[in-house]
């Protein structure tokens, strides 16, 4: 990237990014062809055209950002859509405005490493306010208490059952080293059309037990799901035409919303590998 990119092109890319997967088939989450777990894609729609804004605002801290995302979330929605979301768009966004002219992934370490208590108090209200699924309590950095460390050694607590916490701890691993890659294997393989999407959210679903599954049905409910999807996985690898896989596709979707399995995190990460690949071509 050879320059800052402005805020409407991060607000932008992050809108984009959103409306993207959710029109691609993603098994058990929510998608164009399935609604589930109570919620519909307009409640997603309204979600991500709430916090573009704030993503892509000029002079905001990560905390701020997410906060005020968030809130702005929980103004046209009632219930959690995005915090997953916005807790990994919001420091790849401020990466991406003070980059000025060197690569995103070294800018995000830095973003990460300057995060402070402050930037902790605002993404426990934010987490506190979206109030997701499976939460619980923890021993140390509880988001039911004020935080007394960074939002970094926050996250780094919880990454044992959060994968989004590990993505802080591990400076978004899963993003570049995963999850672009399979974007960019895909849209060499097949153009830049949802299967991509598809594609890249069952490599997530496939290869790391979904934390939203575990926190809320146990590691063993979780790895499950990791078996079913990656025959999956893998005939859509092996497929020439994605087209052919719409059929187990669906079935696997039928079969984890009958259980009540959302793999949200694979959700999340997806939606971050997608606002990624943006911001870096940007």
């Amino acid at each position: 990237m050879s320059a800052p990119l402005t805020s409407d092109a991060v607000a932008s890319a992050f809108h984009d990014a959103c409306l993207a997967e959710l029109d691609a088939l993603k098994p058990g989450n929510v998608h164009r062809y399935t609604d589930g777990h109570g919620m519909d894609v307009a409640d997603f729609e309204k979600s991500a055209a709430a916090a573009a804004p704030a993503i892509g605002a000029a002079g905001l801290t990560v905390g701020e950002r997410i906060e005020a995302a968030v809130r702005a979330t929980r103004g046209v929605v009632s219930h959690n859509t995005n915090l997953g979301i916005v807790l990994l768009a919001a420091p790849l966004a401020q990466a991406a405005l003070i980059s000025a002219g060197k690569d995103l992934r070294p800018t995000l370490t830095e973003v990460l490493q300057s995060l402070t208590v402050e930037d902790a108090k605002s993404a426990y209200r934010a987490i506190r306010l979206a109030k997701p699924g499976g939460l619980g309590s923890a021993p140390e950095h509880d988001v039911a208490a004020e935080p007394t460390a960074t939002l970094l050694e926050a996250m780094r607590a919880a990454r044992a059952h959060d994968r989004v916490a590990w993505n802080y701890a591990h400076e978004f691993v899963d993003i570049f080293d995963l999850g672009l890659k399979w974007r960019n294997g895909g849209k060499a393989r097949w153009g830049d059309v949802p299967w991509v999407t598809t594609y890249v959210y069952l490599g997530f679903l496939a290869h790391i037990p979904d934390t939203l599954i575990e926190r809320k049905f146990g590691a063993h409910m979780a790895g499950e799901v990791l078996d079913e999807a990656r025959p999956i996985e893998a005939g859509l690898t092996q497929s020439h035409n994605p087209k052919e896989m719409a059929g187990p596709l669906a079935s696997f979707d039928a079969s984890l919303n009958n259980r009540g399995l959302n793999p949200g995190t694979s959700a999340d990460l997806t939606v971050a590998t997608l606002f990624a690949s943006a911001l870096v071509a940007g």
